[in-house]
């Protein structure tokens, strides 16, 4: 309770930053540190937490690569950043993280571009109300939040570890998880029943795949050590932002708790600084 009190008040933690902090404060120490020549991967770049840190990355001179489901929405948020940066680089990717065609043609795509990867930033994520499947017939949330991501990683993971070798810069992957991955029992984390939906309740879908994302990154961070890769892996809680999947919870006790506890907007931005700080 004292910590969730902290939290809502905005006083800074052990790092120096708290709720309140934003994504440019964060990087403006520490900016001379992002050379030119980092490139970071952002999947769900074109809103809220991944928009606004692909607009920070950029103004610190970092290629940004953005993976979008919706080309129209990434075109308009790289007209920003632009207008912002004008010499920022920034590369539009389709992508579709519930499709493992999908995937598989992005990272075909992106690797074909012969950049150096240096950060990867699994973002995008979505809540459904309602069970819906994905082209392999797997739940939608599961295989967009999880399954997707999972597979990005798998792909690109080569190349993240020899850019790392190469350059001598140590890569990074960030996982946005949750804090709600905490609701999901043990006894009710069932994977076949993840994938075809059993049972399905929205809140606990959106949970459970929060949970998988972090059992990932743990089981990750372990297979990096052994392997001596010079990448890390971590799982973020970005905090509590009104984001597109926390304006999907609608009804009236939520409601009031969504305009009480979050950011009205993912500009004064509770989320981004988490994700830059372990950059």
């Amino acid at each position: 309770m004292k910590a969730t009190l902290r939290y809502l008040a905005g006083i800074a933690g052990p790092s120096g930053f708290g709720s309140n902090s934003t994504a440019e404060q964060v990087t403006e120490d520490c900016s001379s540190l992002f050379l030119s020549n980092l490139t970071a991967l952002i999947t769900g770049g074109t809103s809220g937490i991944g928009a606004e840190t692909a607009r920070v990355l950029a103004k610190r001179g970092v290629r940004v690569v953005i993976g979008a489901r919706d080309l129209r929405k990434a075109r308009e948020v790289r007209e920003k950043i632009q207008e912002e940066s004008p010499n920022a680089e920034v590369i539009l990717l389709e992508i579709d993280l519930s499709s493992f065609a999908s995937v598989q043609r992005f990272c075909s795509e992106f690797l074909a571009l012969e950049l150096p990867l240096n950060i990867l930033i699994n973002n995008a994520g979505m809540y459904s109300q309602h069970l819906e499947f994905s082209e392999e017939k797997i739940e939608m949330t599961f295989a967009t939040n999880y399954l997707g991501h999972f597979l990005l990683t798998k792909m690109l993971l080569e190349k993240l570890i020899d850019t790392a070798m190469k350059t001598g810069i140590q890569g990074r992957i960030i996982n946005i998880s949750s804090v709600i991955h905490s609701w999901v029992k043990r006894s009710g984390f069932c994977f076949n029943d993840m994938l075809c939906g059993k049972n399905y309740n929205g809140r606990r879908a959106y949970a459970q795949s929060k949970l998988a994302t972090i059992l990932h990154v743990k089981e990750m961070a372990r297979q990096l050590k052994d392997r001596n890769a010079n990448v890390t892996i971590n799982a973020v809680h970005p905090g509590i932002v009104k984001t597109g999947i926390i304006r999907a919870h609608k009804g009236l006790i939520t409601g009031c708790i969504n305009d009480v506890l979050c950011c009205s907007k993912p500009t004064n931005r509770r989320g981004e600084w988490e994700i830059l700080y372990r950059l």
